[in-house]
């Protein structure tokens, strides 16, 4: 009988400022044999969701936490037993636990070094399906909304922790539970078995529809549109309660740090943006445009990229440690996404270097990673001033809340017709309300006032873009 060892692996640093991650799912369970860099498990953190891979080949002797936990960096997750080739099995007194592996540099931060024995054999990997796990409805851990056929992307240079819905995840059979992430947690949601279900996607892939359909036949409600109507519907209410943590958790806390440090100011316009409007339409036909998604969102950007070259104050950040008020060089735009895992503001660095189309190519591509949950800590690091429309909900406007460490944030309300004054006349025009928010340690109320203004007058008349170059 060969001679074994136990090898320990803790939750490694997932990136700067990280310090936990709570388990979405395991892909091995204890007696499964693993292969050098399988993965093991998706875990989701303050910032993106994980997949991790192993840092060894052997059995998986022990799974120390089980779905839905919140485990620190650090922490042991699970061990191994693998081959000792030194001949003379050994254990670690204190339950396989040994000294932090060396770490190297991975795609969302550091992770264990890999080690191996020698070089294994691929072979068809025996991982057991995940158990069933009954969950509350409303408090399974936070999905990624899916959005359809990704883009083609470019291989993971680094095959260390793989981001999930990059395209690099390796494939699997049915024998696997071959099923995106989105559909998975669409399958948590209504406490649907995936082992159970057959997959009539290409391969074998598990899809929506069949998780739907299976649904349909359990008659167990799950969770979002479909438990709210139930709920409002009057025929049951219920007591909900969802672990606050993710991005939930972290955004909760920017948001009270921001609002207790930083001295709101919120100052609003409505804006006739008929012409915007007419314009935004004449871009979309124009054929180079035909590719490229333009919306107001990307207009509105783009005036406002030009505006704070000439304001600066609200392209800066108060820096309290050092006394100064730093006023930035470039233009790295948050852009606010709602998603299932929460507020998240993704940011297009260097955007004052964008053309429209590369800014709306750019706008579309983070905050669609936002929203798959395959977003990366360096895009949603380092903005410095921010756009959230706040009309796609169908609200005319509201007060928006800085960023930790902007000076400035602007909401648009939703564009609809009403009354409006119009050279002298009362015609039917379409409006905008913009809302600004801005630091009042760094930015003065004049200062906010002249920015919104030119924002609004270049959005009445986009003519008056010329003025901005």
């Amino acid at each position: 009988m060969n001679a074994t060892m136990e090898k320990l692996f803790k939750l490694p640093d997932l990136g700067e400022g990280l310090t936990e991650s709570e388990i979405l799912s395991w892909r091995v369970a204890e007696g499964d044999s693993v292969e050098l860099n399988q993965v093991i498990a998706e875990v989701e953190t303050a910032k993106a969701v994980v997949e991790l891979p192993s840092p060894f080949s052997g059995i998986v002797k022990k799974v120390y936490e089980q779905v839905g936990a919140v485990v620190e960096v650090g922490n042991p997750l699970i061990s191994f037993d693998v081959p000792d080739n030194s001949g003379t099995p050994e254990r670690d007194p204190q339950g396989g636990g040994e000294e932090p592996a060396k770490r190297q540099p991975t795609l969302v931060g550091y992770g264990a070094a890999v080690e191996s024995n020698g070089h294994p054999a691929r072979r068809e990997r025996k991982v057991r399906a995940p158990q069933a796990t009954p969950v509350h409805s409303n408090t399974a851990p936070a999905g990624r909304a899916s959005v359809g056929t990704p883009d083609p992307k470019p291989a993971n240079p680094n095959p260390g922790l793989r981001m999930v819905g990059t395209g690099d995840e390796a494939p699997r059979g049915i024998g696997h539970l071959r099923a995106t992430p989105p559909v998975r947690k669409l399958a948590r949601d209504h406490h649907i078995d995936l082992g159970s279900l057959k997959g009539t996607g290409t391969n074998g892939l598990i899809t929506r529809e069949d998780v739907l359909r299976a649904s349909e036949h359990t008659g167990i409600e799950g969770t979002g549109i479909e438990a709210r109507a139930h709920r409002d519907s009057g025929d049951s209410w219920e007591e909900i309660r969802t672990p606050i943590r993710g991005v939930r958790k972290a955004t909760a806390a920017a948001m009270v740090a921001s609002a207790f440090t930083a001295p709101h100011v919120t100052e609003f316009l409505s804006v006739d943006v008929t012409e915007t409007m007419a314009l935004l339409e004449r871009l979309r036909s124009l054929p180079r445009l035909a590719d490229v998604k333009i919306t107001v969102t990307t207009v509105v950007a783009k005036v406002v990229t030009l505006a704070l070259a000439r304001h600066r104050t609200l392209n800066s950040h108060w820096d309290g440690e050092h006394g100064e008020i730093v006023e930035f060089g470039h233009v790295n735009l948050g852009i606010a996404a709602a998603t299932d895992r929460g507020l998240m503001v993704p940011v297009v660095h260097g955007a004052q270097g964008m053309d429209l189309a590369s800014l709306a190519g750019e706008i579309g591509a983070v905050t669609g990673a936002a929203r798959a949950g395959s977003i990366t800590p360096a895009q949603l690091a380092g903005g410095t001033f921010s756009i959230s429309n706040v009309g796609v909900f169908g609200v005319d406007g509201g007060t928006p809340i800085l960023p930790p460490g902007q000076a400035g944030i602007l909401a648009m309300g939703q564009v609809r017709k009403m009354p409006w004054e119009h050279r002298d006349e009362i015609a039917l025009r379409q409006v905008m309300v913009l809302s600004l928010s801005f630091d009042h340690r760094v930015v003065d109320g004049e200062q906010g006032a002249r920015f919104l203004a030119e924002i609004g007058h270049v959005l009445e008349d986009p003519a008056m873009l010329m003025s901005l170059l």
